[in-house]
């Protein structure tokens, strides 16, 4: 089986307010995220919580997803990681890692990194727009251990230096999988994005 592990515990330094509780279309950031996580093909999903999990657990409710709060979340994005591994069910095979700042990242595009995962021989798959790498990282969960010893400085790119021979690149024709929402330039940009894909076309009614 494969879960998905969304990271929602960060503190929101660089935008100065909850981003995940930010408006975006009919929906707040963390929404979007989730729901795109629960349309996609994951067998499961865990929500690793920590800055303003109250009001993010409020938000999430509705959705079928386990919760798991990282009381540590100050110390970075690897103890989140670790907390969302440890709440894994034992069936669990592999892990996708979700940035909970990336809501423009659909449901196709993760189904794409799981599908290469199920059909390939690689420990490790990455998604790439244009020759550079993002995000969701799916990771064989042979390489637990591993990663509870991983430096805080370094993080999952730590496992991805050290074992370039498993990790199998997927390319998606879409640059959400680099993108995502740290300052409020960002944000803003990609609210701009949202209203123009709502606009209207030309000839249509």
């Amino acid at each position: 089986m494969i879960w998905a592990i969304v990271l929602a515990a960060g503190e929101s330094r660089r935008m100065g307010r909850p981003k995940l509780l930010l408006p975006y279309g009919e929906k707040t950031i963390i929404e979007t995220v989730v729901q795109n996580v629960v349309s996609s093909r994951v067998d499961g999903a865990v929500v690793v919580l920590g800055g303003d999990r109250r009001e993010i657990e409020e938000k999430i409710r509705r959705f079928a997803v386990k919760r798991a709060v990282n009381l540590a979340y100050g110390e970075g994005m690897l103890s989140s990681v670790r907390r969302g591994l440890s709440a894994l069910p034992s069936s669990a095979r592999a892990a996708l890692f979700v940035l909970a700042d990336q809501p423009d990242i659909p449901p196709a595009v993760i189904d794409s990194v799981v599908e290469a995962y199920l059909g390939g021989k690689k420990g490790i798959v990455v998604p790439v727009y244009k020759k550079k790498r993002g995000h969701p990282l799916l990771v064989d969960l042979k390489y637990r251990r591993e990663i509870e010893s991983l430096s805080p400085d370094v993080g999952l790119r730590g496992l991805i230096l050290e074992h370039k021979d498993d990790i199998l690149e997927v390319r998606i024709s879409s640059p959400a999988v680099l993108n995502d929402i740290d300052r409020t330039e960002d944000y803003e940009r990609a609210r701009r994005a949202i209203r123009r894909r709502a606009r209207p076309r030309p000839g249509r009614v």
